[in-house]
């Protein structure tokens, strides 16, 4: 009889196990919101940065990826993240840290970044990249996209708009650090401004820094003193000080990469817009399609709204320059205009408009 009353008990166990073990886990086929994950087999696609030495909160070119990074975290779905650069050497690091935690795409927000996005890329062919303002020409590595923006063109209507409004015949530029980038906003705002009145006197200096504001402000109001009454920046942080100077004086400051009014309503005369954020939104979307364009470079500028002049514009600027602006931005586009980006085709371009 205890023989029988063992076997009974064995065999109700051994029937209990087979239930259990058969029975789904519910808190771990559920995400988030509630929903069965059982009938989603899509993971969450992630994407992360890596920022310059301007920081996440320069008030520009940084900060314009990271917002387009928001946009697609709240529209598309993606996790989002990033990590800051205080130096050069910590490019290498902080990107392959971005690696470890497992991003589908990791940008390098820069061109100094360059060579520490091909250096990963190279060893990481799995991996997907992009790189804001810088063209590998014909060594892009087939898993990394090059995105290169037009500043010229927009460089080019904001010296217009300097060039129409300035009331001293003095304005200034100021550029961060000397190279390809910088030379695009520097020689289209420079033709902007002549096209626009060339008697014109233009005054540049370069703060060799992208984060040094003290230097910015220094620089704009050694300007501002000199009788320039309009200052375009093409500086990073470094144009955080310029503003300001621009504030202090009560003179004029055309801002970079954002629209920044905000910092300075009275005084932010307009903005060169670099839509990074849009850029960054667009790759999420190619990412998330399957479509991601490796090995390639990216351009945008005028005519797919890549860049532009400021939607605060018209605080400012009178509704008759506004017009012109939109005349000659579509003579950009046309190419009736062809805006210099550098030394040698500004030199061009003034022998072709004298």
């Amino acid at each position: 009889m205890l023989k029988k009353c063992l076997a009974l008990l064995l065999v109700l166990v051994l029937a209990f196990s087979v239930v259990a073990c058969s029975t789904p886990d519910t808190d771990n086929d559920t995400d988030d919101n509630g929903s069965d994950a059982g009938n989603d087999n899509e993971e969450t696609m992630s994407m992360a940065m890596v920022t310059d030495t301007g920081g996440i909160s320069d008030q520009s070119f940084n900060q314009s990826a990271w917002e387009g990074h928001q946009k697609v975290e709240k529209e598309i779905g993606f996790d989002t993240s990033y990590k800051e650069s205080s130096k050069d050497s910590d490019y290498a690091p902080n990107l392959e840290e971005l690696l470890d935690q497992g991003n589908d795409l990791i940008w390098g927000i820069g061109y100094k970044m360059a060579e520490d996005i091909k250096e990963a890329a190279e060893m990481n062919v799995d991996q997907n990249y992009a790189i804001i303002d810088f063209d590998y020409e014909d060594e892009t590595p087939d898993n990394v996209v090059g995105v290169l923006f037009r500043d010229e063109q927009s460089s080019f209507l904001v010296g217009y708009i300097a060039g129409k409004m300035t009331e001293t015949n003095k304005v200034g530029f100021v550029g961060g650090q000397a190279g390809a980038v910088i030379d695009r906003f520097d020689y289209g705002f420079h033709a902007g401004v002549q096209y626009a009145n060339s008697d014109v006197e233009i005054l540049r200096q370069y703060a060799e820094s992208f984060t040094d504001a003290a230097k910015g402000k220094s620089i704009a109001n050694s300007m501002y003193q000199d009788g320039v009454d309009v200052v375009f920046h093409a500086a990073g942080g470094v144009g955080d000080g310029v503003i300001e100077a621009a504030k202090e004086q009560d003179k004029w400051v055309i801002g970079v990469d954002r629209d920044q009014n905000d910092l300075a309503p009275d005084n932010v005369l307009t903005s060169a817009m670099k839509r990074i954020d849009s850029a960054v939104y667009n790759m999420a979307k190619e990412l998330q399609n399957g479509e991601f364009p490796g090995g390639e470079t990216i351009y945008y500028g005028l005519e797919d709204g890549g860049v532009g002049i400021a939607p605060t514009s018209d605080k400012h600027v009178p509704e008759d320059i506004l017009a012109e602006v939109e005349d000659i931005k579509q003579m950009i586009i046309d190419g009736e205009i062809e805006v210099p980006f550098n030394e040698e085709t500004y030199e061009e371009w003034q022998e072709n408009n004298k």
